[in-house]
Parts: structure tokens; C-alpha cells; sequence
């Protein structure tokens, strides 16, 4: 096999809950993590040189150490002592710095490709112990489907699949910093705490209401207040239909979960006439077969 390609999935938090601030400055959390029919293409090529190459479609984007993708790449041919090189391809569909793990997700993706490629044997697990190396969503962009994430993120266990339904993204033109999202809720007080408990209860009742009325995102209460479109993103698509609208990760991504297509579809206009964002994209949840080994 002398090169692969794959698709890198997106990820939406259904739930995110932050525990507390360790020493080391890390944040432990509780999370549902579930993965969506939005993706990255990664091609992976052997070449006959030494280095590690990455392109994209992205000009803006870093191609050496400052990429998580080539990041990837050098800790297996590290570790392995592999001989040659290789040619990253990242088509970038996943919109960037957005709260949906794209980084960490063509990364996991690099991972998971010259795993099979250079036949290093790997299993699933395996991969996301280095995974974590990398950075904390990387495990679960392995693992993908439908997750509780735990510790720092990298405590990962299955949950009952999300069912089928309509997902709309919508990723406002505004930049968010997750560290100075982290910063301001440290200084702050939490009221109150989204009901991760709930959300894990309608996966296990495969309702998807129940689910949607559980949903929420304690990382809302800094983000929104720095970006108010946020919140108008949100009630567009309650207006249209959605079960519930959301923030993803530390943002400004939103998401919105529709019974129909035709609702969310109604959304993805709506908020394109009143110019919230030009990014919004109608997609569908993702599920997984599990299977513990990777190679």
C-alpha cells in the first residue's frame, strides 16, 4: 500500500460539562461526544525522501511542527524508525479553530492511516495512547460514534448510539480562543451544570428528544456574552424547527438537531438571509461499527 485516503470526521458535544482546574492547569470535564457526516479528506502517500510533507487547501494553515496532522506522522515514524517519507493531502471541509476537532481529527486520521500503510500493527487502543500525546480529542477521534468523555477528554467510554436525525452546523465569522474561554470561566462561578446525566438516559431510551432536552454546554456562559450571534444562531434554528441548538466545544460553532431535513434546511436559508453566517452546512449524525483493533 503506497498511499491511503480518508475521510476525518467532525465531532459536536451533546453535553460539556467542566469539572474543575487542575494544577497543571489542565480542565478535567464529563462530556457526550458524538461524531457527524461532516469531514476533512486526508490522502497519505509514501515518498522516497525523509521528511514529512503536509498540503492543503488552506493556504493560511501551518505544513511543519505547527500542524497536529504532521505532529501525527513524525511520533509513529519516530517511534517505528520508518524509512522514507510521506505526503500529507489535507482537503479542509471542517471550518477551522470552529469547536468541531477537525485538527484533531486529520491527525487521528494519520494516526489511523500509516497504521495500515507501513503495517505497524497497532490496535485501536493503541492508537489512542499515543493519540493523547497529541492532544486530548484526538482518542476519540479514533474511537468516534457516539462517547462519554472523561478526565481531560481522554477517559473515554461507549455510549448507546445517537439515532439517526438532521444536524445543521453553523460556524459564525468570529474567532474563539478556547484558553481565554477556560480563563474567564475559572474566574467566574458556574451556575449551573448541564444534564449529562440526562442526555446518557435518552441515548439508552434511543429518544432523541429526550436527549435534545438535555442538551447543554456550560462553555455558553463565557462564549455567548464575546459573541452575542451566537445566541441569534440558536434561536433561528429553534425557530425553524430544531429540537434544541447548541454550542459546540468552547465555540462559536452551533449546531441544531431536526426530526426533518426540510426544517433544517429552512434554518440553513433563513440564517444565510440575515447574514449570520455564510458557513452552515444540513449533514447527519454519524454512527460506528465497533471493533477493537485497528490495523
Amino acid at each position: 500500500m503506497n498511499q491511503i485516503e480518508l475521510k476525518a470526521l467532525a465531532k459536536i458535544n451533546l453535553g460539556l460539562d467542566v469539572l474543575g482546574r487542575r494544577e497543571n492547569g489542565y480542565h478535567d470535564v464529563r462530556m457526550v461526544m458524538q461524531s457527524i457526516y461532516l469531514y476533512d479528506d486526508v490522502r497519505i502517500e509514501k515518498t522516497q525522501e525523509e521528511e514529512i510533507r503536509v498540503v492543503s487547501n488552506l493556504n493560511f494553515l501551518p505544513s511543519g511542527e505547527g500542524n497536529i496532522a504532521y505532529k501525527a506522522a513524525k511520533l509513529l515514524k519516530d517511534e517505528f524508525e520508518i524509512s522514507g517519507g510521506v505526503r500529507i493531502t489535507l482537503n479542509k471541509h471542517i471550518p477551522v479553530a470552529a469547536g468541531l476537532a477537525g485538527g484533531s481529527s486529520d491527525a487521528a486520521a494519520v494516526l489511523y492511516g500509516m497504521n495500515r500503510m507501513f503495517r505497524l500493527g497497532l490496535s485501536r487502543q493503541e492508537l489512542m495512547d499515543r493519540g493523547v500525546k497529541l492532544g486530548a480529542d484526538v482518542p476519540y477521534c479514533i474511537m468516534r460514534g457516539t462517547v462519554l468523555a472523561e478526565g481531560i477528554g481522554e477517559e473515554l467510554s461507549e455510549l448507546p448510539a445517537m439515532p439517526k436525525c438532521t444536524v445543521l452546523i453553523a460556524k459564525p465569522p468570529v474567532s474563539v480562543s478556547t484558553k481565554t474561554v477556560y480563563e474567564a470561566l475559572d474566574s467566574g462561578k458556574t451556575e449551573k451544570h448541564p444534564d449529562i446525566d440526562g442526555i446518557i438516559t435518552g441515548l439508552k431510551n434511543h429518544d432523541l428528544r429526550q436527549i435534545a432536552g438535555a442538551m447543554g454546554n456550560v462553555l455558553e456562559d463565557v462564549t455567548i456574552p464575546m459573541h452575542p450571534v451566537i445566541e441569534d444562531i440558536k434561536n433561528e434554528m429553534k425557530a425553524c424547527g430544531a429540537l434544541n441548538a447548541m454550542m459546540s466545544g468552547s465555540g462559536p460553532t452551533v449546531f441544531g438537531l431536526f426530526e426533518n431535513r426540510a426544517d433544517a434546511r429552512a434554518a440553513q436559508r433563513k440564517i444565510r438571509e440575515k447574514s449570520l453566517t455564510r458557513q452552515v452546512y444540513v449533514t447527519t449524525i454519524h454512527s460506528v461499527r465497533r471493533n477493537q483493533n485497528a490495523n
